[in-house]
């Protein structure tokens, strides 16, 4: 049976962090490459002046995102509660959690979010106002992604678990697995390779859903065998403990809210995007600047984040607490010279970057480079404002970055372009220009917080007399 790591709380800060760091960052970029290579691929083969495919994947995936991101709740209160159990050696502990997180996870996806979502999914697409063509070429692929919804979120919540237990090289090689699979299967069927039909944005949309399944099976198997920290009961059973439910709730609850919060600014931001004249092109300058090459600072900065909070909870675990805030701290410098280097580029070459993408219309181009500008000094602040959100949240101290988040978004990035909007003032280089004082305004506010020791402190237990069944 295999060990606990106790290198996370001991030993070199920098050596400790990076032991987390280098998996997950890699998990991460490999887990945006296939989305990022299916908006090459739909550039190149879904005919369209605008690039109107791309904008139809991108406008799909910020509402699908909407409807079921409270499954962060499930998900993250149950990574700080694993990683928490970890830091003590809780083997018991850290998989009955699990299960049940899964368990629950599965009841919310499959008997909730499946149904409702393919339900209303033309309502939502009419709401955000796109044009025909996109809405056309979006309702399909966003139906897909609301059926299957469960393949792709119980992944996540299974690597996340495996990152929170100390295995972030076995959740990068499963996702390694998923990104290969979707990446072969997207390829057939976007383009009608061989056999297969030509399928365009549906194709994305099968390659997307399909790949995690599998991905599923073989972890599944892994635990079966014992191959794993987490281990499943011998004696399963079909209802979730509401003790620990509950716990994760409480303490997941504020990041799910959280995440509700930033991926409807997103949407209501395509809404004002959608209001503008030449709101197609605007959209697709969006979809491949914001969502695909800023996904470059994202996803690396999302796989510092976990690996901040693994080793947050873990060293508050194991009694430690300043150790895990000094390793976050260096995390948060690791971040900022990654933002620098990926904004140099933007600077220097937008053009090439968005040639990538087949976008050869003028305003396409002109929106985007504009765009790629604000983005090189946000990927800077994002990405130290991810590491000490991650390290706040692994500590359970998770209402703290909600309230940041709902001032940042709807105080700045929405209330900005509402104020210019009624100044009759908004236009699309103008919102772009929002964006970057939303994430600087986050930057601050976070950096805040971060620099006081209260949220160290903050408890998270379950009750000791809770009978765990194994």
């Amino acid at each position: 049976m295999k060990r606990f790591d106790e290198e996370i709380v001991s030993g070199n800060v920098l050596n400790s962090l990076w032991k987390l760091t280098w998996p997950l960052v890699l998990l991460n970029l490999i887990n945006g490459m296939h989305g990022f290579i299916d908006q090459v691929l739909i550039g190149h083969f879904v005919p369209g002046e605008n690039n109107e495919g791309n904008a139809a994947i991108g406008v799909a995936w910020q509402l699908f995102i909407v409807m079921v991101v409270l499954i962060a709740s499930i998900s993250h209160g149950m990574n700080v509660l694993i990683a928490r159990h970890a830091g003590r050696q809780d083997r018991k502990m850290v998989s009955t959690i699990f299960f049940d997180a899964f368990l629950s996870g599965a009841f919310f996806l499959i008997g909730i979010v499946a149904p409702l979502g393919y339900l209303f999914s033309p309502q939502l697409l009419h709401f955000i106002g796109v044009e025909e063509t996109v809405y056309r070429l979006s309702l399909p692929y966003l139906r897909l992604l609301f059926i299957f919804n469960w393949t792709l979120f119980l992944m996540i919540l299974l690597t996340g678990a495996f990152q929170a237990a100390g295995e972030p090289k076995l959740a990068l090689m499963l996702n390694m697995l998923n990104a290969g699979l979707n990446i072969v299967i997207s390829f057939a069927l976007i383009t009608g390779l061989g056999i297969f039909p030509s399928l365009g944005v549906r194709g994305a949309g099968i390659g997307t859903v399909l790949a995690p399944g599998i991905s599923l099976l073989l972890a599944f198997y892994l635990m079966l065998r014992g191959k794993t920290l987490i281990q499943l009961p011998s004696r399963w059973y079909w209802f979730p403990n509401f003790h620990i439910l509950k716990m994760i709730i409480r303490v997941g609850l504020p990041t799910g809210i959280q995440g509700v919060v930033l991926n409807i600014a997103g949407v209501l931001l395509i809404k004002y995007i959608s209001s503008m004249p030449n709101s197609t092109a605007g959209q697709s300058a969006y979809t491949i600047c914001y969502t695909q090459l800023f996904s470059i600072v994202t996803w690396t900065s999302f796989g510092l984040r976990s690996a901040c909070s693994t080793v947050m909870g873990q060293n508050i675990g194991a009694g430690n607490p300043q150790r895990g805030k000094k390793a976050v701290r260096v995390g948060a410098y690791l971040g900022a010279l990654w933002g620098a280097t990926i904004g140099t580029i933007f600077v220097f070459f937008p053009t090439p970057l968005l040639y990538i993408f087949n976008a050869q219309s003028e305003l396409v181009l002109n929106y985007g480079k504009a765009l790629l500008q604000c983005l090189a000094f946000s990927g800077i602040l994002l990405s130290s404002t991810l590491a000490m959100t991650g390290g706040i949240q692994g500590s359970g101290a998770t209402r703290l970055p909600m309230i940041i988040a709902m001032v940042s978004q709807f105080g700045v990035l929405l209330g900005g372009c509402e104020v210019l909007y009624l100044l009759d003032m908004l236009n699309i280089y103008r919102i772009w220009y929002v964006i970057l004082l939303a994430h600087f305004v986050r930057y601050i506010l976070t950096l805040t917080v971060f620099q006081t020791d209260g949220w160290t402190k903050t408890k998270v237990e379950i009750a000791p007399q809770l009978e765990i069944v194994e």
